[in-house]
């Protein structure tokens, strides 16, 4: 009797584990639940923890003291410290343009190629990644330098008489970043033309619309996704860049990503470094937002 008894009990626990198990909304919650552990310990915590570390104060040898400081983000006000953040925002944008001019037309013939092709040039454009990242820089180091492969060839040809000073400059900065975004501008580029239907384009040019009207009125809004989401790609990290900056512009570019490494590794300033490093995360947040609100991206990704 009794064993009957505490069989039913289990089959109807049973069963109610069942039922809630089978509910919709725990299923979706315990499909979210790995997603959130990672977050807070991989981004939600380390955040948590830079933003503690940005108002504690730098003892006499490098050392963490454990005092309210305010004075590291007040330190950020400086002129010095501005034209660095200045600088570092308009050389993302630079690189942003330049992905964007270079992305676009690979994008569109890939977009336009026999779908036989398109997986061969996609996999030539992600190649790259297949090299460690280094020696890609160093290879324009290489190609970029006095007696490099550029300028032994243009001397070759008597295009110049003397070698172009390209390296250690801006120009080799913003060369060396457009080269490593490129991909993050191109794939988000291709994926939204490769959905715009070919009937479009017909029914456009049956009503007499020439090729450049097509593609401004056509193609370029209807490819506007991607260029938000690569803009977005490649503006972010670009910011915060500071390999580039560091072999290729040498001492004559210092972008807010060198100055965070530098306080970290050789100034043994952490509290400085980790307020800086919470301005530059406040002022990309604040580009994104404030360019998806512009461009009516945000909504489009709610509808």
């Amino acid at each position: 009797m009794n064993d009957m008894v505490f069989d039913s009990k289990s089959r109807l626990k049973i069963g109610r584990l069942n039922r809630v198990l089978g509910d919709p909304a725990t299923k979706g919650l315990t499909l979210i639940i790995p997603a959130v552990i990672f977050l807070l310990v991989f981004i939600i915590f380390p955040l948590i923890l830079v933003l503690f570390l940005s108002v504690l104060t730098r003892g006499n040898y490098g050392e963490i003291v454990y005092r309210l400081n305010l004075n590291n983000y007040l330190r950020l006000l400086d002129p010095l410290y501005l034209r660095i953040l200045i600088y570092s925002a308009w050389t993302a944008a630079l690189t942003t343009i330049g992905t964007l001019l270079i992305g676009y037309p690979l994008a569109y013939y890939i977009a336009r190629a026999p779908r036989r092709q398109r997986s061969f040039l996609i996999f030539l454009i992600l190649i790259p990644f297949w090299t460690n990242f280094l020696i890609r820089i160093y290879a324009w180091i290489m190609i970029l330098r006095t007696e490099g492969l550029l300028n032994s060839f243009l001397l070759a040809v008597g295009l110049i008489h003397t070698p172009l000073e390209i390296l250690y400059t801006p120009l080799a900065v913003i060369i060396g970043m457009v080269y490593e975004f490129l991909p993050f501008m191109i794939l988000p580029l291709y994926a939204s033309l490769e959905k715009i239907e070919p009937s479009l384009f017909e029914a456009a040019a049956d009503l007499g619309a020439r090729p450049w009207k097509i593609f401004f009125r056509i193609t370029l809004p209807l490819s506007l996704p991607g260029m938000i989401a690569g803009s977005i790609l490649v503006f972010i990290p670009a910011m915060g860049m500071f390999v580039v900056p560091d072999l290729m512009g040498g001492a004559k570019t210092l972008l807010v990503g060198n100055l965070i490494k530098n306080q970290f590794l050789t100034a043994r300033d952490w509290p400085f470094g980790a307020a800086a490093s919470m301005v530059l995360l406040v002022i990309t947040l604040i580009f994104t937002l404030i360019y998806t609100r512009r461009t009516g991206f945000g909504e489009e990704l709610l509808v």
